[in-house]
């Protein structure tokens, strides 16, 4: 028979809930996470007493329900769990498990909010919000009594019996003038969708089921279709794109880890620093912050990951040193390397189109992990301007029962998908132009922009490859140069090969009283026209059957010069301005150049009193110099201003001389 009684809480501190509520829980909403997590416990435990058989009577299927009632300030939480006997309200209750309280509280401060009931606290959370908290329990045991408990929040308690008939747990808060924001509907509501909807019991509300209670990571794959993974995608970030592709984690050795990762599509402003992960531990939501389990390259992912190996009672520097959690972010790096190569081989066409977003992730995470990179390395793939027009793949295949073999027909078969969508690996790229160009590899960062340069490339059958990513420009060339010690990477605009140039005509002389070249002659007038001592002018005739296609003059930027002046700019977050010192190639077979050298024989360009042929010996000069910083975007809205007035004036003078 129960009888009452009244006594003081067993702690190891004066009196631990000052320490609760001022010190330790940061974050009130916390509470009802914690007491909905311990009913859901409860339920767990009665399901495997009548597993084992220990349980007489029927029971029904397991419930929470939450009660609100305004004018006494209550808010109830109930369940029909495994409930609790007479010792043990005494021994888990009374007795707090807690030795240095005030250590702990000075050690994991920052971190407790995610800590609450790793210590036997979980239910002592109640009292952050309430000025009482009663507890009603009924235990599954034959001829056990209920139970009744209250405190108020000092270390004082009664205890006596309960009129409580059916088996589980109901704890009861009058809440706190200041937190009546508990007696809201809509608040109950979202603080259940927040930490509680996963949970695999229904929770009630007003009568209505108000959880998801579908954890989708704990199923199996096989059971599961993509309109599934569709749909809590879509459940988990409303007003979303559907994601590109998803990897579904389930593995219980050497931990135990379940979760579903998705790659968004991703957008220009997106901070690859910013976790989107949703961290569990058995189905209740501890973080949104996973930094120190997720490999960074992998923090643009979207989902779940849900594990109670990972050690929520320690301290953030001392979670990225552990074992378990490395072990925990290789793993997960792993799968999303395996899923990747998997796409490649089994769909080249969707790897293709999904390549924009998943470059990014493939690229960063080459940057960042060793391993990672190791993985991928084949599967790195790049825009080219070579298109091949193979329909199909033709490998013998010795041994048709070897994995081995199939597994290289499927490799060939995923290369020719990309070569025909005009993609291509590095290796493909390197051992397609062995002849032509040994380890060289010309590359563009800005299509618009170098436009002129590719097409002059193209028409002269070398294959240009587009780096025009952020990652590219900034850090992923420099990271190609140190894997390929022995490959030059050249941009399209730095230098011309010269595959592009004809040098013979070029070196005959043109004017036998100086002994001049075409080419000196053509860079004196160019030169004196132009009057610029930064300004580096040479002469080539570049190549091609239609000259009056190839631009008159192209600027090019030396390539060490302007990386250097790139990672300065990056360095102080700023733009790149348009380098004073560059190169002016002046293409010395098109049509406009040698007729402006044919304008300038007998004129003098002096300065003042020029003739007219050397006025318009110097405009025409301006004029294929514009043009070729037009082709490089490097004019600002004043230097665009001056562009066209000079083109009006030249346009005139032309129109003059007609």
């Amino acid at each position: 028979m129960v009888t009452l009684e009244k006594g003081n809480i067993t702690i190891h501190t004066e009196n631990i809930f000052p320490i609760i509520k001022k010190s330790l829980y940061t974050d009130h909403e916390i509470f009802l996470r914690e007491l909905i997590s311990n009913s859901f416990d409860a339920i767990s435990k009665l399901k495997m007493a009548v597993f084992a058989g220990e349980v007489k009577q029927e029971v029904g299927e397991g419930e929470i329900s939450l009660e609100i009632d305004k004018e006494k300030k209550t808010l109830s939480i109930s369940d029909n769990g495994i409930g609790m006997t007479l010792d043990e309200v005494k021994k888990y209750i009374n007795q707090v498990a807690f030795s240095s309280a005030e250590e702990f509280i000075e050690r994991y401060q920052k971190n407790a909010n995610d800590l609450i009931g790793h210590f036997g606290l979980g239910f002592y959370s109640a009292f952050m919000v309430s000025r009482q908290v009663e507890i009603d329990t009924l235990s599954y045991q034959e001829g056990a009594e209920a139970i009744h408990w209250c405190c108020d929040g000092s270390p004082e308690f009664e205890l006596g019996p309960s009129d409580r008939t059916t088996i589980g747990t109901t704890i009861t808060l009058t809440l706190l003038d200041e937190e009546t924001e508990y007696l809201e509907p809509q608040r109950i509501k979202q603080l259940v969708k927040t930490y509680s909807d996963f949970l695999s019991v229904p929770i009630k509300f007003e009568g209505e089921m108000i959880n998801q209670k579908r954890a989708l990571w704990k199923e199996s794959p096989q059971n599961l279709t993509d309109e599934d993974y569709l749909e809590f995608y879509r459940y988990l970030y409303p007003f979303q794109e559907d994601p590109l592709l998803w990897v579904h984690l389930n593995t219980d050795y050497p931990f135990l880890l379940n979760g579903i990762l998705y790659f968004p599509k991703l957008k220009p402003d997106v901070d690859v620093n910013r976790g989107q992960i949703k961290l569990f531990c058995n189905q209740v939501f501890v973080s949104d912050h996973c930094e120190e389990i997720i490999p960074e390259f992998l923090m643009p992912l979207r989902g779940v990951i849900d594990s109670p190996d990972i050690p929520l009672n320690v301290s953030r520097s001392a979670l990225t040193n552990d074992r378990t959690v490395r072990r925990i972010a290789d793993f997960i790096a792993k799968k999303i390397g395996d899923r990747l190569k998997a796409l490649y081989q089994d769909d080249p066409q969707k790897y293709i189109e999904c390549w924009q977003d998943l470059g990014t992730f493939i690229k960063f995470g080459s940057l960042k992990e060793e391993k990672f990179k190791k993985q991928v390395e084949d599967i790195l793939i790049y825009n080219t301007t070579y298109k091949s027009e193979t329909s199909e793949v033709q490998i013998e295949v010795e041994n048709q029962d070897s994995p081995d073999a199939w597994q290289q027909v499927k490799s060939e078969d995923s290369l020719t998908t990309l070569e025909q969508a005009g993609y291509t690996t590095l290796k493909s790229y390197l051992e397609r132009n062995k002849e032509k160009h040994e380890n060289r590899v010309f590359y563009c960062t800005d299509a618009k922009v170098q436009a002129t340069y590719v097409e002059l490339y193209k028409n002269q059958g070398v294959e240009v490859l587009f780096l025009d990513s952020f990652i590219d420009v900034n850090y992923f060339i420099p990271f190609l140069e140190r894997e390929y010690e022995k490959v030059k990477f050249s941009r399209v605009d730095s230098e011309l090969d010269s595959s592009l140039l004809q040098q013979d005509k070029e070196q005959e002389i043109v004017d036998p009283i100086t002994n001049k070249t075409r080419s000196e002659q053509i860079k004196e007038v160019f030169e004196k026209a132009l009057n610029r001592p930064r300004l580096n002018i040479r002469t080539e005739a570049i190549k091609s059957d239609t000259p009056e296609a190839t631009p008159p003059a192209v600027v090019l930027l030396p390539e060490a010069m302007r990386r250097f002046q790139e990672m300065s700019a990056l360095m102080q977050q700023q733009m790149m301005e348009f380098p004073e010192d560059h190169v002016l190639l002046v293409n010395t077979a098109h049509p406009l150049v040698q007729k402006i050298a044919q304008i300038s024989q007998g004129s003098i360009i002096t300065g003042d009193g020029d003739s007219p042929s050397a006025e318009l010996t110097r405009m025409l000069c301006q004029h294929v110099y514009d043009l070729a910083l037009l082709a490089q975007r490097a004019f600002d809205a004043e230097g665009m201003k001056a562009f066209i007035e000079r083109s009006n004036r030249v346009l005139t003078r032309l129109s003059e001389s007609v």
